[in-house]
């Protein structure tokens, strides 16, 4: 929901309802001041009006019976007349009366109550007395809740509207972006075929962001197959010769029995034999890859396997100074290639007899949670920066203090090619001393 309120379409929708707000207000606030200042200049002009026809009276008697007799059908609270003549006599149906707080109108009426409400008032001398007329001004301070009703009516209705559409736009922006990003993270995490499937009812932009990111997966895939296809093609070309060789070395190191010619076959074959390893390694991890393997899928017990495998390496930890143990339920099922899960364990277990000095401690541990169940292998040597984590999977890539040890840098890139394989996720974690090696697999 975080997600959503932060969307560009509901922003956008926020900026023109505030636009809009503003607008409205800006044009209701001038409309109210125009009208307001009509209706004073009415009632002016009515005021005006009121006093040039008691002008027109002939004597101050017929001005005060004018009065009177118009006073006497005219509420007060409306319009007031009074008409104070020279011998001080009030005439009408209110008197202006003056305090330090200001002017009042007193209603003539019994009880001679104040007047409530402000009046516009014109007040002028005629024949020795004074004339006053003042009308009320309610009708122009009525214009006030008037323009605000209309202000919440016209406003609040558009404000709703054009958030629901906001949102409604952000949710369906939201799902399409969301395809986007979930194929961006597969492709991130190394699954080459995904794509983004846009519809009919996508943005142009979005519809054109699709197809640049598919675009850009089609030739990152195009070129992984390809750098795929040359490795596995100069591996599987030179495997034969190097066999041929590695043959021929050894008929040579039969006629060569002794002396410095023997050693030499010797350390020849030797290095024959781990450019062979190398040949093998790269066209298993393209087997492993092309995902062909996936047709042998079956369950497979991983505890057993994990037994089996720390059966075969115990004796070499043991030549080496090295514990090598095992924690696992009886029985863990998960659906896989046997061989290819053996390598796997077996790879890393290799990788951390080589890598860890005489004393070392080696668990092997299968462990089963809800949702997942993991085979991790935790030793106690330097352990692996976790700034090469991410490195340490690629192909022949090996850290510089591993340099001088067996190997060929494909072991790790193996495990994780089988672990993808497999729908399994790889991770490296320090274990304080050492390295812990996870691989989850969904249950």
């Amino acid at each position: 929901m975080k997600q959503l309120w932060r969307s560009m379409p509901l922003r956008l929708a926020l900026v023109l309802v505030v636009l809009f707000g503003t607008v409205s207000l800006l044009s209701l606030a001038a409309s109210y001041a125009v009208t307001r200042a009509a209706f004073e200049q009415s009632v002016r002009d009515d005021l005006a009006q009121d006093m040039a026809g008691f002008r027109a009276a002939p004597s101050a008697r017929a001005v005060a019976i004018l009065v009177q007799a118009e006073s006497a059908q005219t509420d007060p609270g409306r319009l007031v007349l009074s008409f104070v003549s020279r011998d001080g006599q009030i005439f009408g149906n209110g008197a202006v009366a003056r305090d330090d707080e200001g002017f009042h109108i007193i209603s003539l009426e019994e009880g001679r109550a104040e007047l409530a409400g402000e009046y516009l008032a014109l007040s002028a001398r005629l024949y020795g007395g004074r004339l006053t007329i003042a009308r009320s001004r309610a009708e122009i301070e009525a214009l006030r809740p008037v323009f605000l009703n209309i202000l919440w009516i016209s406003l609040l209705p558009t404000v709703l509207i054009a958030l629901s559409g906001g949102l409604i736009l952000a949710r369906r922006s939201q799902r399409h972006v969301e395809v986007i990003r979930a194929a961006l993270e597969r492709l991130t995490s190394g699954d080459l075929g995904a794509r983004v499937a846009t519809g009919p009812r996508w943005a142009d932009d979005l519809v054109r962001i699709g197809a640049a990111v598919n675009g850009m997966a089609g030739a990152q895939e195009r070129s992984v197959a390809a750098l795929r296809q040359v490795s596995s093609d100069i591996a599987h070309d030179l495997k034969t010769p190097v066999q041929r060789v590695s043959l021929r070395l050894e008929a040579l190191a039969d006629v060569v029995q002794e002396g410095e010619a023997s050693e030499l076959v010797a350390q020849t074959r030797t290095e024959v034999e781990g450019i062979s390893a190398v040949f093998t390694s790269l066209l298993q991890l393209a087997q492993v890859e092309n995902g062909t393997l996936k047709a042998r899928f079956a369950p497979v017990d991983l505890a057993q396997l994990c037994r089996t495998m720390v059966e075969v390496y115990e004796p070499t930890a043991t030549e080496r100074g090295q514990s090598l143990g095992l924690e696992a339920p009886e029985r863990v099922m998960v659906s896989g290639e046997r061989n290819l899960l053996g390598q796997m364990i077996a790879n890393l277990l290799e990788n951390a007899l080589s890598h860890t000095g005489e004393g070392a401690d080696i668990i092997v541990s299968v462990q089963q949670s809800t949702g997942q169940i993991a085979l991790v292998v935790q030793d106690t040597g330097p352990g692996i920066p976790a700034s090469e984590h991410g490195r340490v999977v690629q192909r022949l890539y090996r850290l510089d203090r591993s340099r001088n040890t067996p190997g060929n840098g494909l072991g790790l890139s193996l495990v994780d090619g089988v672990a993808r394989l497999h729908g399994a996720t790889l991770a490296f974690e320090d274990a304080c001393p050492g390295l812990r090696v996870r691989v989850s697999f969904p249950t």
